[in-house]
């Protein structure tokens, strides 16, 4: 394991808009903060700004309700366009108070109001819009990984991270939702702690534990830091995505 670790936010980085190619926009960064990639790096970059390049943006206005979100919406307190949003993006509904709706989302994930958000985003009064999350995270970090990977002749690994909340404890805390060149979960289950005790348990979810720290520099308001670049670590690779994160319906102690 690693003894130091550097995190450097990329400063000025440039509003986003749907179509603009985020590869290049990082890279462009990059430079502009006089940084080359190493072999190790991992770049963390925010849901928001991969949803926006993505155009994933959707009018309420073109929203219809139904039964289910017109119901679901008064349990809420929430505008049933936006309930109905939030159940199309979802698998299932687990936990519901006036302000939130807790669901199973269609990646696999639990999150709340189903990671919809309408912060950071240029918007009108008269015609609210709100930003879903990526289509596919594992596949839109693999595609900046891969863009990186050709420019610079060394392929970093990725994170996409977004805010989510845990369960028995306060506030919010970054998460992997993407990733790509990297294990997310270490396995440490048959290695001996420092007194020869076999671990029986351990996994620590390293991917999450990037995302949070890269989080501290990203900020959560009006920052505009969504790209953190990572050097001195040594995360595992692997061909797969963040699956791994997900726990099992069955191993499930919360629902």
């Amino acid at each position: 394991m690693s003894v130091r670790l550097e995190l450097i936010a990329l400063e000025d980085f440039p509003l986003v808009e749907p179509g603009d190619d985020l590869g290049t926009l990082i890279a462009e960064s990059l430079h502009h903060n006089q940084l080359v990639l190493q072999a190790g790096d991992v770049l963390v970059v925010a849901q928001k700004v991969v949803s926006k390049a993505e155009g994933r943006y959707v009018r309420l206005a073109d929203i219809i309700p139904g039964p289910e979100a017109l119901a679901l919406a008064e349990r809420a307190e929430k505008h049933p366009r936006q309930v109905q949003l939030i159940l199309d993006e979802s698998r299932e509904v687990l936990r519901v108070r006036p302000g939130v709706i807790i669901v199973e989302h269609r990646h696999g994930y639990v999150h709340a109001n189903a990671g919809i958000d309408k912060s950071n985003i240029a918007n009108s009064s008269g015609d609210p819009r709100v930003l879903l999350l990526p289509l596919d995270p594992d596949a839109s970090a693999m595609a900046l990984r891969q863009a990186l990977g050709a420019r610079y002749g060394l392929t970093p690994q990725v994170i996409i991270n977004d805010s989510s909340g845990r369960a028995w404890r306060n506030g919010t805390v970054g998460i992997a939702i993407g990733t790509a060149g990297l294990t997310p979960v270490r396995n440490q289950i048959g290695e001996r702690d420092m007194f020869g005790n076999i671990l029986e348990v351990t996994e620590p979810a390293e991917a999450d534990e990037l995302a949070a720290a890269a989080s501290l520099l990203m900020g959560q308001s009006a920052q505009g830091r969504p790209v953190v670049l990572a050097r001195g670590l040594a995360l595992l690779p692997a061909q797969g995505g963040s699956q791994a994160l997900i726990r099992p319906r069955e191993q499930d102690l919360f629902r």
